[in-house]
């Protein structure tokens, strides 16, 4: 930016006449305005003016660069009043991605009050329980249930979720309820697992009073689909480990049933994650924020219901 305040003071300076005139134009002092067209100058390896005590002429090197500065000016000033609409009427397409469960119960229902207030704004979700590659796919926020691993993204904590592993009354009449987070394993419990290509969900971590522990649990069959999961264990298939706030309807209507409340598995962050770019697009800004009040609000909603 030094360079184009420097080419802001050498135009002003040429069109004044007059060095100090030209500082104050642009809130500078005459040693800084001074200093500027030194720096430019000194960079170009020219003399841009002739001085005489009264006023300052461009020499015909500083008429050409002139030109050249005047017309640098504009297209900078050009882009900065496109980069302010665009802050004050965002525009374009945002292309989103949240896990099945997530897309259905919160993120697609603020959907249309987020076009509403932004009408000029396309939202293209995507639904799915896979890992999503942001970068090959042209992904511009997922939001997500998880941790970020990839380097080259970057990610925006929402909020920290409460898991818990329930049942259906059936399946804990017929198989026992576990007291213990070993049980899992002894009583080979059927727990029924979100698996997918390149999933890494092979244990539930639970915090135990020896802290985090790891438990390699199985169960008959899984899905690449949460919903399916929570389906499964309401017709008595299964034990599930889910965010509270995915099955606190059901826990409430008594179709699921708590286990090993005294050793809950590990809470799982909500988060944004987006391509890593230098200067950050409104639109993701926007989306970002709207979406983390909202989750905010209905998942607290839900959980005090």
């Amino acid at each position: 930016m030094s360079y184009i305040k420097n080419l802001r003071v050498f135009i002003r300076v040429v069109e004044l006449g007059n060095l100090s005139a030209a500082g104050r134009d642009q809130r500078a002092s005459p040693a800084v305005a001074s200093n500027r067209i030194k720096e430019l100058e000194k960079h170009l390896g020219v003399r841009l003016f002739n001085r005489t005590t009264r006023k300052l002429t461009p020499t015909e090197h500083g008429r050409v660069f002139y030109e050249g500065a005047v017309k640098i000016i504009e297209a900078v000033e050009e882009a900065e009043a496109a980069i302010t609409d665009i802050l004050q009427n965002p525009k374009g397409a945002l292309r989103i991605t949240a896990p099945l469960s997530l897309g259905r119960t919160l993120i697609g229902p603020s959907i249309p009050d987020f076009h509403a207030k932004y009408p000029d704004i396309e939202v293209r979700l995507r639904l799915s329980d896979h890992e999503v590659d942001i970068m090959s796919e042209g992904v511009d926020v997922a939001f997500k249930l998880g941790i970020l691993e990839n380097s080259n993204l970057r990610m925006r904590g929402i909020m920290n979720c409460e898991r818990i592993i329930c049942a259906a009354p059936q399946y804990l009449e017929r198989r026992g309820t576990p007291q213990t987070p070993d049980d899992l394993i002894n009583d080979k419990h059927d727990c029924l697992l979100l698996r997918f290509p390149g999933s890494k969900e092979y244990y539930w971590t639970l915090q135990t009073p020896e802290g985090l522990r790891k438990f390699e649990i199985a169960g008959p069959y899984d899905s690449d689909d949460s919903d399916v999961l929570t389906q499964w264990a309401l017709s008595g298939h299964g034990l599930i480990n889910k965010p509270l706030f995915e099955v606190k309807q059901y826990i409430n209507e008594g179709k699921l049933v708590p286990v090993l409340t005294d050793t809950p598995p590990a809470s799982i962050q909500l988060a944004a994650i987006y391509p890593h770019k230098r200067f950050l697009d409104p639109k993701i800004r926007l989306i970002i924020d709207y979406m983390a009040e909202r989750c905010h609000r209905r998942i607290n909603e839900i959980l005090k219901s």
